[in-house]
């Protein structure tokens, strides 16, 4: 049976906009137990023929509208109540607010719905599982759009700037479309810190808002579980797709059977708060409310600086690559796709778009240096210069 405090709880948990199944789960009652009391405006009465109440009783409604004030100071409650005529102790006060406090608005997360196409929420997830005959810790990102639920995953490596900036295009190309905002946390590919109440972003991660055209907001310190849409799909993750798949034969195998999950089961089921399957909610209202993609993709290669040595190679990633001699000495910015293309830049153009000097594959040390002959055929042919000398001076010898 429910106790007053209890029924205190579903009514202002109500009022918060909860859920009835999330509001039994905290409670430990059946949801029919919560509508029964939302209906009849508190719990069944269940005491004894001839039970003494407490003297605390015919103040609880004060006690209950101080709470509402945000009023939870026991000392402060109980002077009042005194003013009003209570003689009791303290403990009958403090017994009845301690269970309530959890109902605290600062500590309270309040669940909304968005419009379709409003909001994307973007997680990471990490799991131990097998890959190439080893097991290794699997990150894994998350990007749900709010109105729909329809998601997208992504594995990689490490759960760095570029890999997540990875996963949200990979996410946009998914949908076919792109949300008006995306929440994130804290972490330091989309925010670097904050000033007051102002959030500075990530450079790189603005950029890409830029491309995309989609509002960059974070949450609170503290309080990532705001984005608690797209933490349960991290969830979901690890304990179906996780559950069903447990070898792989590289990451490119483990993305590939997330993508095949996701269009086979994650978004075919029928979602528990809205009641329809999230595919076909996606499809007919929140696909037509998506933002276009914009006409060319958004760049998520790694970007550094590297110094030519006088030999014409750079060095990157513990193996040494060829740049044209010409640029011996000198510091020049290169790009490495998460594929592993690395593309070197020479001096800055004052008109127009840097232009490549040198792409490479990366490779592992043991493969040697990396060279393309053109490279240094100036510097061969000036640092190295071949003596001719005439025959006939070693016929005289003979």
């Amino acid at each position: 049976m429910l106790k007053r405090t209890d029924a205190m709880m579903i009514k202002r948990m109500r009022r918060q906009g909860l859920y009835l199944k999330d509001i039994a789960a905290q409670i430990g009652c059946s949801e029919r137990t919560v509508r029964r009391t939302l209906q009849r405006g508190g719990p069944a009465s269940g005491r004894r023929p001839g039970a003494r109440g407490s003297k605390l009783d015919p103040y609880k409604p004060m006690i209950d509208a101080m709470l509402g004030d945000g009023i939870w100071n026991c000392r402060v409650i109980r002077t009042r109540l005194q003013a009003a005529g209570y003689d009791g102790g303290s403990t009958l006060v403090e017994d009845y607010v301690r269970p309530l406090r959890r109902l605290q608005p600062s500590k309270a997360t309040v669940r909304f719905e968005t419009p379709p196409g409003r909001q994307l929420q973007h997680d990471w997830g990490e799991i131990d599982a097998e890959v190439d005959g080893q097991t290794q810790r699997v990150h894994f990102a998350v990007n749900t759009l709010g109105h729909s639920r329809y998601f997208h995953v992504y594995a990689a490596p490490c759960q760095d700037a570029e890999h997540t900036y990875e996963s949200l295009v990979r996410a946009f190309e998914h949908f076919g479309g792109v949300a008006a905002e995306v929440l994130v946390d804290n972490q330091r590919a989309a925010v670097v810190g904050r000033s007051g109440g102002d959030v500075r972003f990530n450079a790189r991660f603005l950029d890409l808002a830029g491309c995309y055209g989609f509002k960059p907001r974070a949450c609170r310190p503290y309080r990532a579980r705001t984005k608690g849409k797209t933490e349960r799909m991290v969830r979901y993750v690890k304990e179906n797709f996780f559950q069903r798949h447990q070898r792989f034969d590289s990451l490119d195998h483990l993305n590939h059977c997330l993508e095949q999950w996701l269009a086979e089961v994650a978004n075919q089921r029928e979602h528990g708060t809205h009641g329809d399957v999230v595919m076909e909610r996606f499809r007919r209202e929140e696909a037509p409310a998506l933002q276009p993609l914009p006409q060319a993709r958004f760049d998520t290669a790694y970007r550094f600086q590297r110094t030519a040595g006088w030999d014409g190679y750079i060095n990157v990633e513990g193996n040494r690559y060829s740049v044209p001699d010409e640029y011996c000495g000198e510091v020049l910015n290169c790009h490495l796709t998460l594929e592993g293309v690395l593309t070197v830049y020479g001096r800055l153009r004052l008109q127009g778009p840097d232009e490549p000097i040198a792409r490479h594959v990366l490779s592992d040390p043991s493969a040697g240096w990396q060279q393309q002959p053109e490279h240094h055929q100036r510097l061969w042919r000036e640092s190295m210069p071949v003596q001719v000398r005439d025959l006939s001076v070693y016929e005289e010898m003979v």
